[in-house]
């Protein structure tokens, strides 16, 4: 630890005497400091022990002394050291009094003792601390790498916390934590995400510290990885501010945490290689051959039912519906629901692959994630445990989205999608012979959830709902109102309803007493205006596909 006035004071080379303040030597001194001016505070840091032979000081009289000494309490010096024998024989009682009366100690140096010789011990007291401090920094560090290396982040973890006799704690890019020594801090962490997720907004590399409730401990959490987004984020919670040795365990543990996180990132990046082969022998129909490749790293994954997820940003979406002449309105989520979910603003498909790949982490589940295209072809796809926790947050943060967009008025169509939503889609649960098939699936739920303006979309529900709504495409309508154009021209003219008999005949089946029945007119009535419909469309009803597009067409423009 740093000298202090009692260390000095039994420094037997010094010889120095404790005139006043003798309760309070246990101060530590940053500095020892000689000022001979009758006002040195302007010069002073705080901490300092200042050195004085009252050269230019009227140290005998009272009121003089008490504003000088209470000057000097005010400006954090630690104590006064005042050289007898040069200007007087003894310390005069009025700087005693004043020093006694604020509480300052004030030591007494014998001629004897340059002030020189003072100034030499504190530094050399300062120096052997701070080298004590290196020598134990670098001691944690060899035993935190030494940690790593054997037992991994806990092993690493478990150290840290010795070194800086408290707790640490390990978060995964999701803000989640993940390890935790001693095992006792994991609740007191999961406190603390809300902190974490509001540093990892902040640009890398970033730091705070966080005070307890009724100042229960200190924390200070740092961010982990080299890149703009976080990979994790660190929490080291210890009882007071950490000392020079504890400083130099926590950086060290970063930069073996960092290390860490890069080496996994890269190990990752292979994995995701690994899996893109896994995925093309699956939808190439070659099952046996995935198996083989997937080995230990995905064959827990191909040994039960699984879903294909396909994912792409909306704004590539929205520009494919408008492409397509759909309309659909895409309102604007707030990012801030990104943010809190993943951290991965501006980066919708990062965002929604982060929250897949932490939620199968934490449960311990494997998942195949491959990246394809790039740009505004990018998509993401994803094949993971069937009923697992990948597949359930990825409906939770569809769900989230979502529910962020209720009350929001939309926009108008063809406007652009806000840049941190997705559009997902998901498959019907199946094995690898059905890989290719599930791929479609999700395809499809996918194209069905950009032109409704959906978050996420499953294949399950398209097969359970209606195909009716389906009609609600801009380029279903313009097909419907063009067939069925001459038909509303020739009603408008007041000739015969034509357009309500044509739905009634079809709603009965071509059956032509009841169609007549539910119009009130007569059969023959009826069948006169059909033969009008075959002749103004050129269409014959006899044709089971014409009666189909015009059956559609019907419902499509009733939608309206």
């Amino acid at each position: 630890m740093p000298p202090t006035l009692a260390s000095l004071v039994h420094h037997s080379a010094l010889k120095l005497t404790v005139r006043a303040g003798e309760d309070r030597l246990d101060v530590p001194v940053r500095w020892a400091h000689v000022s001979e001016l009758a006002d040195p505070v302007p010069y002073m840091e705080g901490g300092e022990l200042l050195l004085i032979t009252a050269l230019k000081l009227d140290a005998e009289d009272p009121h003089t002394m008490r504003r000088y000494v209470k000057r000097l309490v005010g400006a954090g010096v630690v104590g006064l050291g005042f050289a007898v024998g040069v200007n007087y024989e003894e310390i005069p009682k009025a700087l005693v009094d004043a020093a006694r009366e604020e509480g300052l100690p004030l030591l007494e140096v014998p001629r004897r003792t340059p002030f020189l010789a003072i100034s030499k011990a504190v530094s050399a007291a300062i120096a052997a601390d701070q080298y004590r401090a290196v020598t134990a920094g670098f001691a944690a560090q060899r035993e935190l790498t030494k940690q790593a290396l054997t037992d991994g982040p806990e092993g690493l973890l478990a150290a840290l916390a010795s070194q800086v006799d408290g707790w640490a704690a390990l978060y995964d890019a999701s803000g989640a934590v993940v390890a935790t020594a001693p095992e006792w801090a994991g609740r007191r962490a999961a406190r603390l995400t809300a902190d974490v997720e509001r540093l990892r907004e902040r640009p890398a590399p970033a730091s705070s510290v966080v005070g307890g409730p009724e100042h229960e401990d200190r924390v200070e959490l740092h961010t982990l990885g080299t890149g703009r987004r976080p990979r994790a984020a660190l929490a080291v919670g210890t009882a007071a501010a950490l000392g020079t040795a504890e400083r130099y365990a926590v950086h060290s543990a970063i930069a073996l945490l960092t290390l860490t996180t890069e080496r996994s990132r890269s190990l990752h990046a292979a994995e995701q290689r690994v899996g893109a082969a896994v995925l093309r022998m699956l939808l190439a129909g070659e099952p046996d051959h995935a198996r083989a490749v997937a080995g230990d790293l995905y064959g827990d994954l191909l040994d039960a039912p699984f879903r294909v997820i396909v994912a792409e940003a909306a704004s590539v979406s929205a520009a494919r519906v408008v492409d397509s002449g759909a309309r659909v309105p895409l309102p604007k989520t707030s990012a801030a629901v990104l943010v809190d979910a993943s951290g991965a603003q501006g980066d919708p498909l990062g965002a929604l692959t982060e929250v897949v790949e932490s939620a199968a982490a934490r449960a311990g589940e494997a998942v195949l994630v491959v990246p394809e295209g790039e740009g505004d072809a990018a998509r993401v796809v994803v094949l993971a445990a069937d009923g697992g926790a990948a597949v359930a947050a990825c409906a939770e943060y569809a769900a989230a989205l979502e529910a962020a967009r209720a009350g929001v008025v939309p926009e108008q169509p063809g406007a652009a999608a806000d840049e941190d939503e997705v559009v997902v889609g998901l498959s019907a649960p199946a094995g690898p012979i059905a890989a290719a098939a599930a791929y479609k699936q999700a395809e499809q739920a996918l194209s069905v959830a950009r032109r409704r303006g959906r978050v996420c979309v499953e294949h399950e529900q398209l097969a359970a709902g209606s195909v009716l709504p389906l009609l609600a495409d801009d380029a279903v309508k313009a097909f419907a109102d063009g067939l069925l154009r001459a038909l509303h021209e020739h009603d408008a003219t007041g000739r015969g309803d034509l357009v309500a008999s044509l739905r009634a005949w079809l709603s009965r089946h071509g059956q032509w007493d009841a169609a007549a029945a539910d119009l009130g007119v007569h059969r023959h009535t009826l069948r006169y205006r059909m033969r009008r419909v075959e002749e103004i469309l050129g269409r014959s009803l006899d044709d089971a596909d014409v009666r189909m597009e015009l059956w559609l067409a019907l419902k499509a423009t009733s939608a309206e």
